[in-house]
């Protein structure tokens, strides 16, 4: 198993849980600490934080620096860059298993920044405890009993978890959402962060069967050959209205890979030309893909690229 470790307290205490169970479950451990550079003496935090590993009995630490790419914003950049490098040592190290450190608090504060963006199930579904590569043994776990841990299990051997400043600092999303969430608490009550992740997990199972459903539409009624695809438009109108957006979706992610950046406009214009047809004329998507009616059919057209 590989863990990421940034050498807060969350990750350093699933470190050291790590390295008391992966050996007894006849595993080898890896600990991957990620230098994003971001910061003046992030080379030094991670080597504190691999002095640490090595404290706890772990032998195999290794610290990657990566580049982060400008681009959707730091967190979102830091996040792909780090998912990046810990993909990658697991490949070096033959390992499918990438251990996180995501709390529950981790989880309620992804759920009000989705719903903030206005997002659907999948999205408000937020992070899974298993979900391949990606494994959060903490998700059901509150921040606060994680610390306590790293408490009691560190500072007794005389080790110092670091305290990012970024997890302090206002400019960032989710800072906001964590000082907002602990607004909310205190004029909602107690218990708040767990409804949150509460309702994440039920989302979850609802959009697991949603999309079933969709994949099974999907290979009944979408026909695709190179640069298209296309569905009867009489089949898609027979469908409630959440597999037929699904649907959409597919198709124009067959056409435009995995980096769908389709929104909730997009989808609203395509669907309207088979709930509501009145003529209109072809919708532009990302990709670059065309959406059109022809023939009783949506067709979804991928453009030629210029070289």
């Amino acid at each position: 198993m590989v863990v990421g470790c940034s050498g807060g307290p969350d990750s350093l205490v699933l470190a050291d849980a790590a390295a008391w169970a992966v050996p007894r479950a006849g595993g080898s451990l890896t600990v991957c600490i990620v230098d994003h550079g971001l910061q003046t003496d992030s080379a030094q935090v991670a080597q504190d934080a691999a002095k640490i590993c090595r404290g706890i009995g772990i032998d195999d630490v290794e610290i990657k620096r990566v580049q982060v790419a400008d681009g959707g914003g730091p967190e979102a950049a830091a996040r792909r860059a780090r998912r990046a490098a810990l993909e990658e040592m697991a490949r070096e190290r033959g390992s499918q298993q990438i251990l996180l450190a995501h709390t529950l608090d981790d989880q309620a504060e992804t759920v009000l920044l989705r719903l903030a963006r206005g997002s659907g199930a999948r999205s408000l579904a937020a992070m899974r405890s298993c979900d391949p590569p990606w494994h959060r043994p903490f998700l059901s776990i509150m921040r606060s009993q994680v610390h306590q841990v790293a408490q009691e299990r560190l500072a007794a051997r005389g080790f110092a978890a670091w305290d990012d400043p970024h997890n302090h600092d206002p400019r960032y999303a989710r800072v906001r959402v964590r000082r907002s969430l602990r607004t909310l608490e205190a004029e909602l009550g107690p218990g708040l962060a767990a409804s949150l992740a509460r309702s994440a997990a039920l989302l979850g199972d609802d959009a697991e069967a949603l999309e079933t459903w969709t994949h099974g539409e999907f290979e009944r009624i979408v026909e695709c050959e190179p640069g298209r695809c296309f569905a009867s438009t009489e089949a898609l109108s027979e469908l409630p209205r959440a597999i037929r957006t699904r649907i959409i979706r597919a198709m124009h992610q067959h056409l435009a890979g995995i980096g769908d950046d389709l929104t909730f406009d997009h989808i609203q214009q395509v669907e309207a030309m088979v709930s509501r047809w009145k003529g209109q004329g072809p919708a532009r998507l990302p990709g670059p893909v065309e959406a059109r009616i022809e023939c009783g059919r949506l067709t979804l057209i991928a453009e030629l690229r210029e070289i």
